[in-house]
């Protein structure tokens, strides 16, 4: 089974990421949940945008986010994230030689010109999705593919944002199950 570190999104720490950790769990693999933010959550964009500001920005939340990995990261982790939380395992798995894949929900980041790996990654978007443009995406898509990364790509139409949270307004419950689904046999691919 795999060992997974899952990164929550800009809202923090809320019950979605722990019920994708028990999915996951279920699913026979070790589940990580480090909390950025410190127990802080946000039904608020600005006022996460604030908080993350006040803290530090990017810069910040990325170190917490490799000391949080630091202890697990013997074995080969498999990173994982929503949203802001995606770019953040983006950032660590491609930093991580020894990373055994990288699983997006919602959300991606830029990579550096010089970016080298060979790990599968999984992302799954809404189709649109506003905070990651189609020509965005593509870019993404043929930067990672020439870094070498195996990439699989889900694309759930008419689904908002976060489509995998119930608390939220993007909820789209079949694309949710169909994401959990597809993302639960891209672990199992993964495992010893």
């Amino acid at each position: 089974m795999a060992q997974i570190v899952l990164f929550h999104s800009a809202d923090g720490l809320r019950p979605v990421v722990h019920a994708a950790a028990d999915r996951l769990r279920a699913a026979g693999h070790t589940v990580h949940t480090p909390d950025l933010f410190e127990g802080r959550t946000f039904d608020d964009s600005e006022a996460s945008r604030a908080y993350q500001e006040e803290i530090g920005g990017s810069e910040e939340l990325l170190k917490r986010a490799v000391i949080a990995v630091a202890p697990l990261s013997e074995g080969g982790l498999v990173y994982a994230g929503f949203s802001l939380g995606g770019a953040i395992a983006q950032n660590l798995a491609l930093a991580d030689e020894k990373a055994r894949g990288l699983l997006l929900l919602h959300g991606t980041s830029d990579l550096r010109e010089d970016a080298a790996t060979s790990i599968p990654v999984q992302l799954h978007m809404a189709d649109p999705d506003p905070y990651e443009p189609e020509d965005w995406l593509n870019a993404w898509y043929l930067r990672m593919r020439r870094a070498g990364a195996e990439v699989e790509v889900h694309r759930y139409q008419g689904a908002g944002h976060l489509f995998t949270d119930p608390e939220l307004p993007d909820y789209d419950e079949e694309a949710a199950e169909r994401a959990w689904a597809a993302a639960v046999d891209f672990l199992a691919d993964l495992e010893d």
